[in-house]
């Protein structure tokens, strides 16, 4: 920026794009990126969508002196809402299944967010569900984006990751390849880059597994789908196993220098599904995917204690 800014949600966005530099090297004339969203102040591109749904809540007076912010989350979307609250003078209360990492409760309680946590063994659904049951009995009291609703979700990334894309690639982008949580990034930013260019292809990826270890992604066939997912406006969508993700996760460490969660792995996976294609078929290309965050949102911190003597 070329000013100071009046606070740090203003520094939500703008992050850099970097291309593979070993991963992908074995298809010559594709090349694929990634949008490195851990670069937002709170870590992870939910930062996006809470600051969008955030500002159209104030805007429009649903979110108003008084109310708390309440919603369900499977990790970065609550770390979002809490530092955004604290940012920006909003009390949060966040519901989230208990097994989540222990960085992102120790996270978002360092914001001062209440945390309120649902069945481990329903996951993001069981979370979504005692969330709308606390509204329904205290409407007066919450504010409720519900990020799996709230149109505001995919238009941040509308907005502002699918532009920021086009602009980065100078317009060569031709594949845009992103994980399904809410469904947000890629509907809203396959939304801007179509309307960039018709020909850009948007491909999901979500798990193969029912019951997965890809945290921050929904398997779509058993879960509830959120209203923002809108899978016609896919052009495809793949299926990765839990292990790849973990394996591509390691490898980016290794081979990249990008410390990056497994969920991103998992979207790297199906960037080089679709390189390969291009590849074999002599087709050039210019492959975007995102990375979420990074890695040690899914390390146990270091912890210390206070200890007081009176």
């Amino acid at each position: 920026m070329s000013r100071a800014a009046a606070s740090i949600a203003e520094l939500v966005g703008n992050t850099p794009l970097v291309r593979m530099r070993s991963v992908g090297a074995e298809f010559p004339g594709v090349e694929i990126h990634a949008k490195l969203e851990f670069f937002n102040p709170g870590g992870s591109v939910k930062d996006r969508a809470a600051y969008q749904m955030i500002r159209e809540g104030e805007r429009s007076g649903a979110l108003s002196a008084g109310k708390t912010l309440i919603d369900s989350t499977s990790g970065n979307t609550g770390v979002a809402f809490a530092w955004l609250g604290a940012a920006l003078g909003h009390r949060v209360a966040l519901v989230m299944p208990s097994n989540v990492s222990a960085a992102r409760k120790q996270i978002t309680r360092a914001y001062g967010a209440e945390l309120i946590f649902s069945d481990p063994m329903e996951g993001s659904d069981g979370a979504i569900r005692l969330v709308r049951q606390r509204v329904e009995a205290s409407p007066e009291k919450y504010f409720y984006p519900d990020q799996y609703s709230n149109e505001a979700n995919p238009n941040a990334h509308y907005l502002t990751t699918g532009a920021e894309i086009w602009r980065q690639t100078g317009g060569r982008v031709t594949h845009f390849v992103c994980g399904i949580g809410t469904g947000g990034s890629v509907i809203g930013t396959g939304r801007r880059l179509k309307h960039e260019s018709s020909a850009v292809k948007v491909i999901a990826v979500e798990p193969l597994e029912p019951m997965h270890g890809l945290e921050g992604l929904k398997h779509m066939p058993t879960s509830i789908v959120p209203a923002i997912y809108k899978e016609a406006e896919l052009d495809e969508k793949l299926s990765i196993a839990t292990d790849a993700g973990w394996d591509m996760s390691e490898r980016l460490f290794r081979e990249e220098g990008l410390p990056v969660g497994h969920s991103s792995g998992a979207a790297l996976v199906g960037a080089m599904v679709i390189a390969e294609r291009l590849h074999r078929a002599g087709q050039p290309g210019v492959v975007v995917t995102l990375f979420p965050d990074r890695a040690d949102r899914y390390f146990e911190p270091m912890r210390w204690e206070r200890t007081f003597s009176w």
